[in-house]
């Protein structure tokens, strides 16, 4: 398949576009062990049509079709019909689509869809959209479903899945202590900078960083949605405004006016 020019990676595309790495979590995602002579094979569509899931990585391993999609802001609860659409269009590049009008059934790659979620805003660890959701009219059971499982990968979740594969779980750290630098103020480039450090230090997603450290800043300067930087920087102004009303009002009441947890506000006392 031909690169398009103007598909560009993330730091997430780039890190996982690797056999090994893929494999490994997979095997974290559906509780299997493949080991090296299972082939993986990736086929991320690189065209303007996907231009705007820049943060996915489609492969195929042992006869299944696995779309994984990073997602730093809010959850889009179209993934379904968006995976739907992708799908479709990997299905066509796939197959010999002269296939179709032969009465022989054409078996083809079983299709798992995932939304990696490391975003600020509260998010259960697992949950399931469903593109029936999506239906004007509702059937039971719906004569065509598609199942997005989505995880939330952010360090401070230990989700189990993040904890069974290595790389996961440093790129994972990677993303927290850029927020954590930018909890205390500093820049988005200037967290950036002081986290790739960090991670480079302490063995953290080394190799790669060290490679490709100038990139990687780049990179996720541009990608780092926005909605990140605003709302940590709005946790910022409600954590000074619950300091101030601590003499005042009770932890409770603090809550409800902030939005902050009753466990952040005992942790200012």
């Amino acid at each position: 398949m031909n690169t398009n020019k103007k598909y560009k990676d993330s730091v997430f595309t780039r890190y996982f576009s690797d056999e090994q790495k893929l494999r490994l979590l997979y095997n974290a995602l559906e509780g299997t062990n493949y080991g090296e002579e299972t082939k993986v094979n990736i086929i991320t569509l690189e065209d303007v049509l996907f231009m705007n899931l820049k943060n996915d990585i489609c492969f195929t391993i042992d006869n299944k079709f696995i779309i994984l999609i990073e997602h730093q802001s809010t959850i889009n609860n179209n993934m379904p019909l968006r995976c739907l659409l992708y799908i479709a269009r990997e299905y066509e590049k796939l197959i010999d689509k002269n296939i179709v009008y032969k009465s022989t059934l054409q078996k083809i790659p079983t299709p798992h869809c995932y939304v990696l979620y490391n975003g600020v805003r509260n998010y259960p660890k697992e949950k399931i959209l469903k593109l029936s959701d999506a239906f004007l009219v509702q059937q039971n059971p719906p004569e065509l479903e598609l199942t997005v499982k989505v995880i939330n990968i952010n360090y401070e979740e230990n989700h189990s899945i993040v904890q069974q594969c290595q790389y996961l779980k440093e790129y994972s750290y990677f993303i927290s202590v850029v927020r954590a630098y930018l909890e205390k103020g500093l820049e988005l480039n200037e967290a950036i900078v002081h986290a790739v450090k960090i991670c480079i230090d302490k063995n953290v997603m080394k190799e790669f960083l060290e490679k490709n450290s100038s990139e990687v800043i780049n990179m996720l300067f541009t990608e780092f949605d926005m909605d990140t930087a605003i709302e940590i920087w709005k946790k910022e102004e409600k954590i000074e405004i619950a300091k101030n009303l601590l003499d005042v009002l009770d932890i409770e009441t603090i809550s409800k006016k902030t939005g902050l947890s009753v466990e952040e506000i005992k942790k200012l006392m």
